[in-house]
């Protein structure tokens, strides 16, 4: 008895007195809305009253089924029909009850038929209803939810750059495709009022909306403290106190940016616990741009040094997050940096904007039909061979 009542209390816990009544009143109806928004009452308000509840429930049906993928539909239709099947199988024909009806100042039975079926089939039919019930309230909070989060897609993807960062001597492309609906890396291309640009990938640690949430955060403080004019050392520095402040202590961000000259193609970048970045020269050699201190939020009095490096003309630099080169094909080997430079040296004389595609598609190729555990985020840029590296 002791076990039982542990046992309630356990899988009741949380539950408030008015939560079931909301659930078949409040929350019953809310979903009933959120399917049956497009239905037409209009047309349903012209038809006969015997016609009118068939067809919105037939309405209803479709619309709710076809808010589902094409698979799952098929599997809900399949689990349907086996349940109507079972009923039918339960029916045992018709049969009449006597009910006392009023006639004037006398009362008389009136026989009145009805189907029959096997004992236990209304305890089935009716927790038949209950589990309808049940998946039309989760599958609308999860569209809900669904829909929220294809808004915060579109708005993430409104604060990226839309289009080629191009000048003279200069090019700049990235792309992003997040593991789930939304992600937690990110890319800029800021161009200076002195002729100079500043290129940046980060990535928050985790995914989906915590890490989508701390991306715009991180976003919008590194273009405040860009505007301010500080020097790479201290605006990672200042970064990494505001990342300490305003998140939480369990989560991190790694950050690479670069402030370069596109006339002379200086470059002087901080890496804060990234990826190092890849520097492809004009003669197929590789560098990594490995100097770089710890990720940004983890201690709020980390330093960070600036380094130097230069591109030449023809040179080409990708930045990445570690979702490209740790995607895992169907046997688990990583793409690894092996197969990004593989990648970056097959396609090196294409545009920014057609190698990061390229990156992208070679990616997916090796995972196949495995499931991307990260987000993949790449930024190419490129230094035009036509203009001579001013010493």
């Amino acid at each position: 008895m002791d076990r039982s009542r542990a046992f309630l209390e356990a899988y009741t816990h949380g539950l408030e007195p008015d939560d079931l009544q909301r659930l078949f009143t409040r929350d019953t109806r809310e979903a009933y809305r959120f399917f049956a928004r497009k239905i037409d009452e209009e047309l349903l308000r012209g038809l006969p009253w015997h016609r009118r509840w068939f067809t919105r429930g037939r309405l209803f049906f479709w619309a709710f089924t076809l808010r589902l993928s094409p698979a799952r539909r098929i599997l809900y239709g399949v689990a349907l029909l086996l349940c109507l099947l079972g009923f039918a199988q339960l029916f045992r024909g018709f049969d009449s009850s006597s009910l006392p009806f009023f006639f004037g100042p006398g009362v008389s039975d009136v026989s009145l038929p009805h189907p029959t079926f096997a004992s236990g089939a209304g305890s089935l039919f009716v927790g038949f209803l209950l589990v309808n019930l049940l998946v039309l309230l989760e599958v609308a909070d999860r569209l809900s939810l669904k829909n929220d989060l294809e808004i915060a897609r579109d708005i993430q993807y409104a604060m990226l750059p839309q289009a080629k960062y191009e000048s003279p001597t200069f090019e700049a492309f990235g792309l992003t495709r997040p593991a789930n609906t939304v992600g937690g890396d990110f890319y800029d291309v800021l161009p200076l009022p002195d002729g100079r640009v500043v290129v940046t990938i980060g990535d928050v640690a985790g995914k989906g909306s915590p890490a989508a949430l701390l991306m715009a955060l991180l976003l919008a403080m590194f273009r405040t403290l860009v505007d301010e004019g500080l020097e790479a050392a201290a605006l990672a520095e200042r970064l990494n106190l505001q990342v300490c402040r305003h998140s939480p202590a369990s989560r991190f961000i790694t950050l690479f940016f670069a402030t370069c000259d596109p006339v002379s193609g200086r470059m002087v970048y901080v890496n804060a616990g990234h990826m190092p970045a890849l520097l492809r020269r004009r003669d197929g050699t590789f560098e990594r741009l490995t100097g770089g201190g710890i990720a940004l939020g983890m201690f709020d009095h980390s330093t960070y040094e600036a380094h130097e490096a230069r591109m030449g003309p023809g040179d080409t630099l990708v930045l990445y997050s570690d979702g490209v080169t740790e995607a895992e094909n169907h046997r688990g080997q990583p793409f690894e940096e092996a197969g990004l430079e593989r990648v970056v040296a097959a396609h090196a004389g294409e545009s920014p904007t057609d190698l990061a595609h390229t990156i992208l598609r070679v990616v997916e190729t090796h995972a196949q039909e495995t499931y991307l555990a990260d987000d993949l985020t790449i930024l190419v840029v490129t230094r035009s061979a036509a203009q001579p590296c001013a010493n």
